[in-house]
């Protein structure tokens, strides 16, 4: 019940909808009872009203409506006559009948309000926490687990948990009413009656035990064919170049079938409910018809043959909301299920928080500085004491190996992860203590990915930067050799490029995200192998552009390419997590170690 509440508490402020549905319902509920207490009148008028010496003693106490309405129609065909009673008697029923179908529309339209709202501010809380956790947790989750807790799991909770909301108010209020009704009947029958609904209870109680497990194992196998998918779109040219559809087919169609399996065991159970509680509501009903029928015909003073009838129709319903209480806990588990894998994304914590007392850092003054820096990936050490300085306007080129930690320090800078060791300092500040976001604001990337959404180019280059006009953008896509390509495009500027831009080329993505970081201004720019991925025509177009992006700025640069780095201010290299060698091109050369060594090898070519 924990998680339930929890996932009620998104439906704040619940008072707003509570108040109105609380009241329709009621109203609602009311008027349901009314409309099969007032069978007793319909059948009194068209039946008894034919011996004129029937008299019906007005009613004593004000809880007796069945007897009131009884009263006044049995009045009124005394003096209207029967027809003009049974008129009267009908235009109340339709009137009755009415306002119930009303209010259960209020009601029922409120409800879809807060199920909607429900839905909202959840889905809302988890893609917050998700956009604010720290770049490694993506990295140790599966995308498509992610994207099916968001988009199915949430969907799950808002039908089921609001629904169940709904029930568990709306039922037990028409239960009772409706039991009440029966009381004032035949408090003897409806005794009698009352003793074998636990049974039931016991019996549905008994076929939803193990849906929960069962829903949890579904999303859970659900979220894995969603990684399959997401996979599988992603690498299509992969898996088409290895030969491997039917491999990745196999593997998603072993995930369908399991789902099916599972599927099918839930439903099972949950339409089980059903004709169970059915069936034991028929077999309820014709007990009670065999009870109710021996008084009536005994000639007992406990009922009479009109109010049995009427008896018998508000029993017969008695079954429809406590048939809707069973389905619904056989449906709250799925609810529950699903509601506890969002609440485990939502509950996830970022390991990078910022300080309560953060600054706000607006300038770039002097420096980067690394000091003693040491960072692990569990037991595995990837940087090692590493002491470097960037100074403010210079250039600094990250080479070495692969697996040296290149990347690793870099993604250091803008707090992708944190040390755990040393600091990290901009300015002599150690960045824990800064403002995330005025942090990054200081730094623009050009990876070697080059990312882009599936936009326009104009989106692309204007991405997340605020009061920009075409001429900005023109003249960002100009310096980063972008300009003469994008006219040539279908629509220019107001083309779309397709998913990661697809419609481009490499080069012209990257330059594209030139584009984008020259058009942001950072004063600190971090390019990883921004150039490596490109053919030799492109490589010029994008390294003259990144000559321009770098020009006057502080430039932290990984390459793997001899033109790219060979004109930095400073060149570091990194083997197994440890700066090695530091210094120019020409004195790396002079050195005759390991720099010189990856040029001979031709790791680094023009």
């Amino acid at each position: 019940m924990k998680t339930y509440f929890r996932l009620l508490s998104y439906a704040k402020p619940i008072g707003k909808f509570a108040v109105p549905y609380v009241i329709t319902t009621l109203l609602s509920v009311i008027f349901a009872t009314l409309n099969l207490a007032l069978i007793i009148p319909l059948l009194h008028t068209l039946f008894e009203t034919s011996d004129p010496d029937v008299q019906v003693a007005k009613p004593e106490n004000w809880y007796k409506v069945a007897d009131y309405f009884n009263y006044y129609a049995t009045q009124a065909s005394l003096t209207f006559g029967p027809f003009e009673a049974l008129k009267r008697v009908c235009i109340i029923i339709i009137v009755s009948v009415f306002l119930s179908n009303l209010f259960r529309y209020f009601s029922q339209r409120i409800m879809e309000n807060l199920r909607i709202h429900t839905l909202l501010n959840l889905r809302k809380a988890v893609f917050d926490n998700v956009m604010n956790l720290h770049v490694g947790y993506f990295n140790n989750h599966r995308k498509g687990d992610i994207i099916s807790k968001i988009a199915s799991d949430v969907q799950v909770v808002q039908y089921s948990v609001t629904a169940t909301l709904q029930v568990v108010f709306k039922e037990p209020l028409t239960l009772f009413f409706f039991i009440a009704a029966l009381f004032l009947l035949s408090p003897k029958l409806t005794v009698f009656a009352i003793t074998v609904i636990p049974l039931s209870a016991f019996i549905i109680s008994r076929i939803v035990k193990r849906l929960k497990a069962q829903a949890t194992e579904a999303q859970q196998i659900y979220g894995n064919m969603i990684s399959y998918l997401d996979e599988a779109l992603a690498g299509v040219k992969i898996i088409k170049a290895f030969n491997a559809t039917e491999l990745i087919k196999r593997k998603f169609d072993h995930e369908n079938i399991r789902f099916s399996k599972i599927s099918r065991r839930m439903v099972r159970r949950q339409q089980l409910g059903s004709p169970v509680s059915e069936l034991l509501g028929v077999a309820m009903v014709a007990i009670v018809l065999l009870y109710g029928g021996h008084l009536v015909l005994s000639g007992s003073d406990e009922l009479s043959a009109s109010a049995f009838i009427a008896y018998i129709a508000l029993f017969s319903q008695v079954m429809r909301p406590a048939k809707a209480l069973t389905e619904s806990f056989a449906n709250i588990h799925s609810g529950i299920a699903a509601g506890e894998r969002v609440l485990d994304l939502v509950d996830q914590k970022n390991e990078l928080p910022e300080s309560s007392d953060a600054k706000h850092v607006r300038a770039f003054k002097e420096g980067i500085r690394l000091v003693n820096v040491n960072f692990a990936y569990g037991d595995r050490q990837v940087l090692k004491g590493i002491n470097l300085d960037v100074p403010k306007g210079k250039t600094v080129a990250l080479v070495g190996p692969s697996g040296g930690g290149k990347s690793t320090l870099m993604d250091l800078i803008p707090r992708f992860i944190d040390v755990r060791e040393g600091a990290v300092l901009l300015d002599g500040v150690d960045i824990r203590s800064l403002k995330i976001n005025d942090l990054r604001e200081l730094i623009g990337f050009v990876n070697q990915d080059s990312f882009l959404f599936n936009d326009t180019i104009y989106n692309n280059i204007a991405f997340a930067a605020e009061n920009v006009t075409m001429e900005d953008v023109v003249a960002a896509a100009k310096i980063a050799n972008a300009h003469e390509f994008i006219l040539e495009t279908e629509k220019g500027y107001d083309t779309h490029i397709g998913d990661r831009g697809i419609k481009l080329s490499g080069g012209q993505r990257q330059r594209i995200c030139i584009a984008r970081a020259v058009l942001k201004n950072p004063p600190i720019m971090l390019l990883d192998e921004a150039t490596s991925a490109l053919d030799t025509e492109s490589e010029k177009l994008v390294q003259d552009a990144l000559s321009k992006l770098m020009k006057n700025r502080t430039t932290l640069v990984i390459a793997h390419r001899l033109s790219t780095i060979q004109n930095a201010d400073k060149i570091v290299v990194l083997d197994g997590g440890k700066i090695v060698e530091e210094g120019t091109h020409q004195q790396l050369l002079a050195n005759e170690g390991l720099y010189k060594k990856l040029i001979y090898m031709q790791q680094f070519g023009d």
